[in-house]
């Protein structure tokens, strides 16, 4: 067989050793629509279910070979006729058929789950892939727990099955429980001692009982195996399986393994919201690759030195596996840097604000929040007790007279430059008094663009929040205010706004 020697298969199994976690079954319709999203993603390989074990695995089958075009549609069994039988019909329609059988290679599985002898394990293994390639050309034959099989005796299997049809042969550590160490010692003793092993591809399937799935596959990999067989975001039985998306971003992170894949590692986040949502099995925050935090930065050193050279505290680029951006999360362990980022990306000017006055704020705050998120920084630039802009506006006083059959009218005391001013105007409602008040210590035209105003909570007692979206010097300014007083949020709004160009 002719294969890119460099080139790694990635096999997945997310619809099938994926779905059987508990709680995690799929409708046959969204098995579809995964699997769709896989071939997007460029696996070479899915394995789309188990026909025999149930009418809803069989039909899965048939329905994914129907919609899938471009990638292999692989079909498990075990080495029974009956299964296989069952297998080629669901996979009549599929455009590049597999059939995946094959039996336990331990001693552990010989003695007590087939309470039979390697002879007639070996025999049996070797019946089933003749059978399957009566029907289909790619037959792959699995020696379930080689991890802990005799070396000598699972290379004799892979030998036997490789001459019998099988086109790949996976190699399985089914409990988790190899080092990487021995489990790369042991696909090299395969690559080194069965003599037919170049007409075939070897496998590495890997359980994560040990948290060893990513590690185990990689050393595989390392030692001559050249399909990954995994899922997304790590799935499967009892603590799952390799994730997908840590062992194509580690051969993409390591050029110098000279090993690739066809993954296009842009769709990662997709596909694992994707998955997440529709086995109802959350992704855990610090999860490689697609967690929540894989790339959040919220220590003040590790902040400072991303917003330096991302590559500092970065491997990876977010937009590489699909996510916009990197997160400077905001606590009260964040330095000057990380807060001085957020204003400015908020349109705050830093050479305009007293920031080292505002992050002694931030600071208390923080202490009081666990994670500080963009309205907690506008409500502390918003802050009417703080001087947060040099040489600023702000109101000393502000009081309004509105009502039935009275012309509103605004007193605004003001301070700026040192100075102090007091501005009466009137308007045809109290935040446009208000506003004309302001005006005449500006000295230059400032036009309202947007108004909005909302209560961040809820409740008559509420704090309002103002954004205002102002026009000066041909520019766009945003403002924001808040205060229980609506009148005040959008006084503060509006001095926000032209504070940043004043």
């Amino acid at each position: 067989m002719l294969h890119d020697p460099k080139r790694i298969y990635i096999f997945d199994t997310t619809l099938r050793d994926g779905e059987q976690v508990p709680g995690c079954q799929l409708s046959a319709a969204e098995k579809v629509e995964v699997a769709l999203a896989l071939e997007m993603l460029g696996v070479d390989v899915i394995e789309a279910g188990f026909p025999i074990s149930s009418p809803g695995d069989f039909q899965s089958v048939v329905l994914l070979s129907e919609a899938i075009k471009n990638t292999t549609i692989c079909a498990l069994t075990r080495a029974i006729k009956g299964d296989i039988d069952v297998a080629v019909e669901a996979l009549k329609k599929a455009k590049y058929p597999r059939i995946h059988t094959g039996i336990g290679a331990s001693d552990m599985h010989i003695k007590y789950k087939f309470k039979s002898t390697r002879e007639a394990i070996l025999e049996r293994g070797v019946e089933a892939v003749k059978y399957a390639k009566q029907f289909v050309e790619d037959v792959e034959f699995y020696a379930e727990d080689a991890g802990r099989a005799d070396n000598i005796f699972l290379a004799q299997m892979i030998e036997a099955v490789i001459a019998a049809g099988a086109t790949v042969v996976n190699i399985p550590d089914t409990n988790g429980y190899c080092l990487p160490e021995q489990y790369g010692q042991k696909i090299r003793f395969l690559k080194e001692n069965v003599k037919n092993i170049d007409q075939a591809i070897i496998s590495v399937h890997c359980h994560n009982d040990l948290g060893l799935a990513t590690a185990n596959a990689l050393a595989g990999v390392q030692n001559g195996a050249r399909q990954i067989e995994c899922t997304i975001n790590g799935i499967g039985e009892r603590a799952g399986n390799t994730a997908l998306e840590e062992v194509a971003m580690v051969l993409k992170t390591h050029p110098s393994l000279h090993l690739h894949t066809q993954i296009n590692s842009k769709y990662f986040q997709q596909i694992s919201g994707m998955v997440s949502r529709m086995m109802r099995m959350p992704v855990q925050p610090n999860k490689a690759i697609v967690g929540k935090n894989a790339f959040a930065h919220s220590s003040g050193i590790h902040q400072d030195g991303f917003l330096k050279h991302r590559e500092n505290y970065e491997i990876i680029k977010p937009e590489d596996v699909g996510i916009e951006q990197s997160d400077i999360v905001l606590t009260a362990r964040s330095g000057r840097h990380a807060l001085k980022y957020h204003l400015e990306r908020l349109g705050y000017a830093a050479e305009r604000i007293n920031l080292d006055e505002i992050y002694e704020s931030f600071l208390v705050l923080a202490d009081s929040k666990k994670h500080i998120q963009d309205d907690d920084i506008l409500l502390l630039m918003g802050d009417e007790s703080k001087n947060t802009y040099k040489d600023g506006i702000k109101i000393d006083a502000l009081s309004v007279i509105c009502g039935d059959g009275l012309e509103p009218e605004a007193v605004v005391k003001l301070v700026y430059k040192g100075k102090q001013y007091e501005l009466k105007a009137r308007g045809n409602g109290p935040v446009n008094a208000t506003i004309n008040a302001i005006d005449q210590v500006i000295g230059q035209e400032v036009d309202l663009k947007e108004f909005h105003i909302e209560a961040m909570h809820g409740g008559s007692d509420d704090i309002s929040k103002v954004n205002m979206r102002v026009w000066a010097n041909g520019k766009s300014y945003i403002g924001y205010g808040f205060s229980t007083d609506i009148v005040k949020a959008s006084a503060n709004a509006y001095l926000d706004a032209i504070n940043k160009f004043l």
